[in-house]
């Protein structure tokens, strides 16, 4: 399973906007590149060994363990293995914020919000059993769509009822985290403001370029660093090549184009930056399992 990165789209809908992804079985080793997002990340380590770097500390989680994610920070995460199972939890703060401007919004939500207090990124095995109903509480309501969610709200319908309870349900959950979180003294003063500034621009850019051409001299140019230093420094600090990085990127583009458009092939390769059709072909196949047209015609 593979991510968006700077996440384009959103998680969830806007009426619903708590998402949960599920990464297992993946059977070798894997890294989910780089990327940051608005939303608050929890991820939680069901079963086996996760590293986890974020904001340029690694860290190794075991069975249990939770790490959280501020909204904004850099991160990456994979496995030597592959033999890991865990969760990853999104939701932007507003999620579980207060419309009145009491202590509770004022001291802990408002601040973690602007970024001026941040959640301890590695919180250790004693929140598992929280993210374990959060998970069950999401799969209760797996079995809409998205789209059946957001019109059942709309048309207020009886079985709409069930919907709302489960939403109550993870909202309740969510604030009894941020309470087991506050009482374990694990809410900070955020001192790592403006870090990863470099990092993210370099992020940023290669995002916004990468279905053109993008050569390590311009890219070094960019940033006033020489191609070899880029090179190295980009490999240091996202355990990954800029050329492995665009790639993905090409191949998350491709994949979706495929999903949302009928455009053919050759064409999708195209507005993907590969000039040679049968190289994006092979390439595609690696990374998903099928070549292009029979994805499609699978989804």
């Amino acid at each position: 399973m593979y991510f968006e990165l700077k996440e384009n789209r959103p998680h969830g809908t806007q009426k619903y906007p708590f998402s949960l992804y599920h990464i297992y079985n993946i059977h070798h080793s894997f890294q989910i590149p780089v990327h940051w997002h608005d939303e608050l990340e929890i991820i939680y380590v069901k079963n086996g060994v996760l590293n986890v770097n974020i904001s340029g500390e690694n860290y190794t989680g075991s069975t249990g363990e939770v790490f959280v994610v501020s909204p904004g920070n850099l991160h990456f995460m994979g496995s030597q293995t592959g033999k890991v199972d865990y969760y990853t939890l999104l939701f932007p703060l507003e999620y579980v914020s207060f419309q009145s401007n009491d202590l509770l919004e004022k001291e802990v939500m408002a601040p973690l919000k602007s970024g001026k207090r941040m959640i301890k990124p590695q919180l250790g095995a004693g929140l598992s059993d929280i993210c374990d109903n959060l998970i069950a509480l999401e799969h209760s309501d797996l079995t809409l769509s998205e789209t059946q969610k957001e019109q059942e709200i709309a048309e207020n319908t009886s079985d709409n009822r069930n919907n709302l309870i489960i939403q109550f349900e993870i909202k309740g959950r969510l604030l009894l985290f941020f309470k087991r979180v506050l009482q374990s003294g694990f809410i900070l003063e955020n001192n790592t403001s403006g870090r990863n500034t470099t990092e993210k621009e370099m992020i940023s850019y290669i995002q916004q370029n990468f279905t053109r051409k993008i050569s390590l001299k311009e890219f070094g140019n960019q940033f006033h660093l020489s191609e070899k230093y880029i090179s190295r420094y980009f490999k240091e600090h996202f355990h990954i090549t800029i050329s492995q990085y665009i790639n993905h990127l090409r191949m998350e583009h491709a994949r979706q184009l495929l999903q949302e458009t009928t455009l053919p092939v050759t064409e999708v390769a195209m507005r993907c930056g590969y000039e040679n059709v049968s190289y994006f072909i092979r390439s595609f196949k690696k990374m998903y399992g099928n070549p292009p047209l029979k994805y499609r015609n699978e989804i």
